[in-house]
């Protein structure tokens, strides 16, 4: 009898296994394109050294600067979340690795257990007799043993779904990095900002000085029936309005400390930097290197690949779930009715081994629809990996082509300033000598001072294209 159910429950199994077999879609895999051009189309000559290889603690000389990101990645809070991400992420990977070893524990039990006599169980009992004695009325039982189960790894689901939570695991230590790298940028870039709204500030109080000047000579002149009160007027409203423009200047130096502080991880306190001028600041020779380099340095880059990769194992996993399901269970301990007996052997002694095979055979929708959301997130993987790639690209050739316009443009706003400079020396002249309008004087002031507010701008803008291309190049997360 025995045998002929056995060879009925191969039978079936049998059957469901061709069937699963027929019925299992075929692996879909969507391969990436990781192809980059040469070179970056800028200039001739490059070389492979990539500036985003350097530390940012040698790529960044001033030590206030240095100090500020220093402290920013021991205390900033968003850096500190994603750190308790990566700890999630390694956790969900361990927990993974569990799944596919057997699971061995212990267990007692005890309980007690009353049939009715009228029912065949009761009535059996209310015949038999232990050493003599009655089955006691009710029937405690206790039982000591281990037990184990196990999940057979027969189709690599569980040990592919473990690789998937490792390089999971993995790419939010590169998103950990990608971060690092974005903080370290953003805190140089708002350092720099503050430079020059330091310069500007300077700038503006030397103005102040000259243009009271002006106007204490202006009305000398008024009183000596020279120019009239207008002209005393103007010079006055110019007075103002830089004393004004002061002010504005002031609050954003404290809405770019507080900026910094926010990075930094603390409450508002003046932020230590250095008095040199930015315009006396030269910005860091940049070598782009070739674009293949990105693959392996950007953190974002390599994130999405690893996620990629992470995608492609998740659609055999949910493959796996068409095939049969092999589980294995045993146990083995010690049971009787009365805590006396309990070590008795053999007679208390017991155990158990069975295996079963399970597959899906109707109504596997909800496989189906696993499996090809597995499909359309590996797809999607894809698109994203090809479009982080092109974005890197992109940003270097943007930024090398900002750096050549940016220091054109700086060599061109410094003669204008020095041209400007020296056309307000020559106004005050010829109005000292009544050879000059006034409104000569004055435009030529105002053409001076936003001329070298203009310059302090591009130097800023000078200093943060060579931040944003260090950057650019998978710079500043070592």
């Amino acid at each position: 009898m025995f045998k002929r159910i056995a060879t009925l429950s191969l039978g079936v199994v049998g059957l469901s296994v061709a069937f699963t077999a027929c019925k299992t879609p075929a692996l879909v895999v969507k391969n990436e394109n990781r192809a980059v051009p040469v070179n970056y189309n800028t200039r001739q000559g490059e070389d492979t050294l990539n500036t985003g290889l350097t530390q940012w603690q040698q790529f960044f000389t001033d030590p206030n600067l240095d100090s500020l990101i220093a402290q920013a990645l021991r205390n900033n809070q968003e850096l500190n979340i994603t750190t308790q991400e990566i700890s999630i992420a390694q956790n969900e990977a361990n927990a993974r690795r569990g799944e596919y070893m057997p699971f061995v524990g212990l267990r007692g039990e005890a309980g007690i257990d009353r049939p009715g006599r009228y029912t065949l169980q009761g009535a059996t009992e209310e015949a038999l007799t232990i050493r003599d004695r009655k089955i006691p009325d009710p029937l405690s039982n206790f039982v000591i043993g281990g037990f184990a189960s196990w999940e057979v790894d027969i189709w690599r689901k569980l040990r592919n779904a473990r690789q998937s939570a490792i390089l999971r695991y993995q790419s939010s230590t590169e998103g950990r990095n990608f971060m690092v790298t974005n903080l370290v940028a953003e805190i140089a870039s708002s350092y720099y900002e503050l430079l020059a709204y330091d310069n500007q500030l300077a700038i503006l109080k030397d103005n102040i000085d000259i243009q009271t000047n002006a106007l204490r000579i202006v009305r000398i002149q008024k009183d000596a029936a020279r120019v009239t009160e207008l002209a005393v007027r103007r010079f006055e409203a110019q007075v103002l309005n830089t004393r004004e423009r002061q002010y504005a200047v002031q609050q954003r130096i404290v809405e770019v400390e507080n900026r910094i502080n926010f990075l930094v991880g603390r409450y508002p306190q003046p932020v230590a930097r250095t008095t040199q001028s930015i315009a006396t600041m030269m910005p860091a020779i940049m070598h782009a290197g070739i674009p293949s380099q990105l693959l392996g340095n950007r953190p974002d880059i390599r994130r999405a690949e690893l996620d990629l990769a992470a995608a492609k194992l998740d659609v055999q996993v949910a493959r796996a779930n068409f095939y049969p399901r092999l589980d294995i269970s045993a146990g083995v301990g010690f049971e009787a009715f009365n805590p006396m007996f309990l070590l008795s052997t053999p007679q208390s002694l017991l155990y158990s081994l069975a295996g079963g095979l399970t597959a899906p055979l109707v109504n596997r929708i909800g496989i189906k629809s696993a499996y090809q959301s597995a499909n359309a997130r590996q797809t999607q993987a894809v698109y994203n990996y090809e479009r982080t790639i092109l974005n890197a690209y992109v940003e270097v050739a943007n930024q090398l082509a900002n750096i050549s316009n940016l220091q054109s443009s700086y060599d061109l706003k410094t003669q204008e300033v020095q041209a400007l400079t020296q056309s307000t020396d020559i106004a005050n002249t010829l109005f000292g000598n009544a050879r000059a309008d006034y409104m000569e004087v004055l435009l030529t002031q105002r053409d001076a001072l936003d001329a070298r507010f203009d310059l302090v701008e591009t130097k800023q803008q000078q200093m943060m294209a060579v931040i944003n291309i260090y950057r650019a190049l998978g710079g500043g997360w070592r």
